[in-house]
């Protein structure tokens, strides 16, 4: 059945924003101090999923099968079971004192104004190896929390310093299901994407660690507490095992395993019965941001059954369209995927939502494929890196008890990843090498 693109279908989303930072917003002017925390965002949500049900429902769509259906695609399953498994990971690492061991041997080898940008640079080098933003995050944050506790700088910035890192590796990672998605969606080899996304990628990174360098030196360091050198292999065996490669599923739950078993051999008094113990404290940590995810799998599957991404591309094509040049092309394409990225919190979904438009945009203002995929992974990459209410950011506020709102102004990397590829579209005589190229050339 085909629905008819439909503004009022984005509103369900705009509701669940709304009552989401409008409780946060009016609870800390209340003087709150975990304001944001007052009314739980898988809350907050369900009168805008009864919203989009109502409107699939007036559309003539089966809303309970929609809403199913997104609630239990396979990425969004797949998102559920790094949150649970990661939130044990971190969890029966820090009972055994595995991250007090990485902390006092860190923070004796690396310059206090380093450990900012070594954390950033780490996440990176991981995400390019695996091509997971999510499993970079799950894997060095709870090193990050250590660190953050060792050395008096705030949580919030040390776990933005991984987020953004974690977003930098998997925008440019070969791998990465993003960079599938825009290659395919506009006909463009995966080298020629790297090496345009390369171009404008690399200077906000390089600004970062500036910024990151800066920022760090201003904190004191603390004495940084004691431990068995020996706990810190659970952590080295799952960074090597996630640059070489190796699923992230497998990963993490080798990880608990094995923090499990070098507890019991190490630390006092810790055997099986605290193991297990600790396994179900991380896995209930998680439940908040599980519900939301399997919750904003529906909410997006429904507005977009009913037609409100459709609406949405239109609109951008349709304003691309009133406008010729390359700029104003590039403009809408980046427009686009931020866009659809805020109305999904799935960069992945927002690049395969607005890739045909994209494709179309492209075509008729002269901008070649690998500038075009490039534009799609990277302004999905910005939005979704600084969305309060994406996987990324819900991941790590979990595991680090840090408001989604306070992480979202911490990403540094997005924020100027952003800057750079805007003045990158509007830098003067700058051409496209590969513009000659028309949609019938491309493969």
């Amino acid at each position: 059945m085909t629905v008819r693109p439909s503004a009022f279908a984005l509103t369900p989303l705009l509701l669940f924003l709304a009552l989401f930072f409008g409780a946060g917003l009016y609870f800390t002017a209340q003087g709150e101090p975990m304001g944001f925390y007052q009314l739980r965002a898988p809350v907050a949500i369900l009168p805008a999923l009864a919203l989009a049900a109502w409107i699939a429902h007036r559309r003539g769509l089966q809303a309970g099968d929609i809403l199913l259906r997104g609630m239990g695609d396979p990425n969004i399953v797949l998102m559920c079971l790094i949150f649970l498994l990661a939130g044990a990971f971190a969890y029966v690492s820090s009972a055994i004192g595995a991250v007090d061991a990485v902390v006092s041997i860190g923070l004796s080898a690396i310059p206090a104004s380093l450990i900012l940008p070594g954390l950033f640079l780490l996440s990176g080098l991981i995400a390019l190896a695996i091509g997971s933003s999510m499993g970079t995050i799950a894997s060095v944050v709870p090193i990050a929390l250590g660190v953050a506790e060792a050395s008096g700088l705030d949580r919030a910035l040390v776990v933005g310093a991984v987020i953004g890192g974690a977003m930098f590796g998997d925008n440019l990672s070969v791998i990465s299901d993003t960079t599938i998605a825009a290659t395919r969606t506009q006909g463009a080899q995966m080298r020629d994407k790297f090496r345009e996304n390369f171009r404008i990628a690399v200077p906000a990174a390089l600004a970062t660690l500036v910024l990151l360098g800066v920022l760090g030196s201003a904190s004191p360091i603390e004495a940084a507490p004691t431990g068995s050198a020996w706990l810190m292999l659970p952590y080295l065996i799952v960074l090597t095992l996630a640059l070489a490669g190796v699923n992230v599923l497998i990963v993490l739950g080798l990880g608990i395993v094995l923090a499990g078993g070098f507890g019991m051999a190490l630390a006092d008094d810790y055997g099986v019965v605290p193991f297990v113990g600790d396994i179900w404290s991380g896995f209930e940590g998680m439940i908040e941001i599980l519900l939301l995810s399997l919750l904003i799998g529906g909410l997006g599957a429904l507005t977009k059954a009913s037609g409100g991404l459709d609406w949405l591309a239109g609109l951008i094509a349709k304003l691309a369209r009133g406008r010729r040049g390359r700029r104003s092309g590039e403009f809408s394409i980046a427009a686009l995927s931020g866009a659809a990225d805020v109305f999904t919190a799935n960069n992945t979904v927002a690049i395969l939502v607005s890739g045909s438009v994209a494709r179309d945009i492209a075509g008729k203002h002269g901008i070649s494929p690998r500038r075009a995929a490039s534009l799609l992974d990277i302004f999905a990459c910005v939005a979704q890196g600084v969305l309060p209410y994406g996987a990324q950011i819900l991941l790590a506020a979990s595991l680090a008890s840090v408001s989604p709102l306070a992480l979202a102004g911490s990403v540094y990397y997005c924020w100027l990843l952003a800057v750079v590829a805007i003045g990158f579209m509007l830098w003067p005589g700058r051409k496209d090498i590969d513009a000659v190229e028309t949609p019938t050339t491309r493969s």
